[in-house]
């Protein structure tokens, strides 16, 4: 299966649309199926969510094989080669057309509870279904969109056909699917849960959306409001006791463990800035400090990879002794001599570890453990960073895992110029998401 279920596959969707979060969007959801997913979608972007009504127009003798679709607006798509085959007279197509535009006029209003719909004029429309099949109430959604003014549609979906941009033609100006199988036969099956959502779902989603600022909306799926933990506190690692912050948000299936570099600590404004991005994406934050205070001045301490990969096990059991976060999946974040702890920590046997970020990193550190490290891992890289590039190149050549190597243009090591961090930010937070959503 490539997606658990809706929730999943619109935190995973929603790390492949972070270049419009915080733009002039708005998030479309198509009732009933898409809305779930678009709500993950609309609360990561920060944007605010609504619905398309569209319905499918099914062939009389044969409802579940689509002919067309109708929706708001007046909008409507024939498949005039499904029509000519199925021999469906022209007085069919109207009845049935009849039929399905009354329901799309019922449904819109119960949806919405009498809230006028969002503007879409001169916006960007991101209509989310939970897959594409033949694309017709996808392009009927999109012309809606066109009707309202919307001044780019783009199509967003976790998984479609081959030909799904060819289904969509001029509609949209974009699409984002993030799995296209072949073959492709159902959408339902590439889903471990693809219950039916009902429309008493779908309004208490829009219900949820609506009653909060956008850039407030609920970390996760299956709990509204602040996060059910955040807490200082500290982490036995044999003698020594280490100082640490965690964050959950409400209903997380995957926590971070930050493992800053030299002459760093958890108090860090760059792992910290990177931290509540991951956290506005639903997933939990451990930041932590690796080395006691009175351990900070030994340089040989500092550089003791092995040590400082001991001590990120230590946190790591930790977490998986503790009731609530047990069940997560956890990845690694190092920055500097972190990033060679986190791959060192990643490699030992049992560890389990799900995602690796290395930023800025020194994986080079980690050379006679790169080999037996399993955990996909994303090097990320300042493109001014000369030296550590080459380094990272290197290692990764020598990993045998999925990895990739992001470069930041204009970047130096730190991240300091404009906007590079937010940029990190954005690819750390998609590489978590894809592997840490599902738990």
């Amino acid at each position: 299966m490539a997606f658990l279920n809706r929730t999943e596959a619109g935190r995973r969707l929603a790390g492949s649309l972070l270049a419009y979060r915080d733009r002039d969007v708005v998030v479309l959801g198509l009732p009933r199926g898409g809305v779930p997913v678009a709500y993950q979608v609309a609360r990561i972007l920060h944007a605010p969510l609504d619905v398309l009504v569209v319905r499918k127009l099914g062939v009389p003798f044969q409802p579940e094989l689509a002919m067309g679709a109708v929706g708001e607006d007046g909008a409507r798509v024939l498949a005039a080669d499904i029509i000519r085959l199925a021999h469906v007279s022209a007085s069919a197509v109207a009845a049935v057309e009849a039929r399905e535009r009354a329901d799309v006029e019922r449904r819109a209003a119960r949806l919405r509870a009498g809230r006028a719909s969002v503007s879409l004029a001169g916006r960007t429309a991101i209509i989310v279904d939970d897959g594409i099949a033949t694309g017709s109430t996808v392009r009927a959604a999109c012309r809606v969109a066109r009707s309202r003014g919307a001044a780019r549609v783009v199509v967003a979906v976790p998984v479609g056909p081959p030909d799904a941009r060819t289904q969509l033609g001029a509609d949209a100006d974009e699409l984002v699917c993030l799995e296209s199988p072949t073959p492709f036969y159902a959408v339902g099956e590439f889903y471990a849960d693809f219950s039916q959502t009902t429309d008493a779902e779908v309004a208490d989603i829009l219900e949820r959306a609506a009653a909060r600022p956008h850039a407030d909306l609920p970390p996760a799926a299956g709990g509204d409001g602040p996060p059910v933990v955040e807490q200082e506190t500290t982490i036995p690692a044999g003698e020594r006791h280490l100082a640490a912050d965690l964050r959950l948000p409400a209903g997380t299936t995957g926590i971070v463990v930050f493992a800053h570099g030299s002459g760093s600590s958890r108090f860090s404004p760059r792992n910290r800035q990177v931290a509540a991005a991951l956290n506005e994406a639903g997933l939990g934050t451990l930041l932590l400090d690796l080395l006691e205070p009175s351990e900070e001045l030994n340089r040989a301490r500092v550089f003791d990879i092995p040590l400082l990969a001991e001590r990120l096990a230590a946190a790591t059991a930790w977490l998986r002794a503790r009731p609530d976060t047990a069940a997560a999946r956890i990845g690694y974040f190092g920055a500097s001599t972190g990033a060679a702890a986190a791959l060192w920590g990643a490699a030992e046997p049992g560890a389990d570890i799900a995602a690796i970020v290395s930023c800025g990193g020194r994986p080079d550190l980690a050379g006679p453990r790169l080999a037996a490290v399993r955990a996909p891992t994303l090097l990320i890289v300042g493109g001014h960073d000369t030296d550590v590039l080459a380094l990272n190149r290197q290692a990764q050549a020598r990993l045998t895992c999925e990895s990739r190597l992001r470069v930041v243009p204009v970047a130096t090591r730190l991240f300091e110029e404009t906007g590079t961090l937010e940029r990190v930010a954005d690819l750390a937070q998609a590489w978590f998401l894809r592997y840490l959503a599902a738990a």
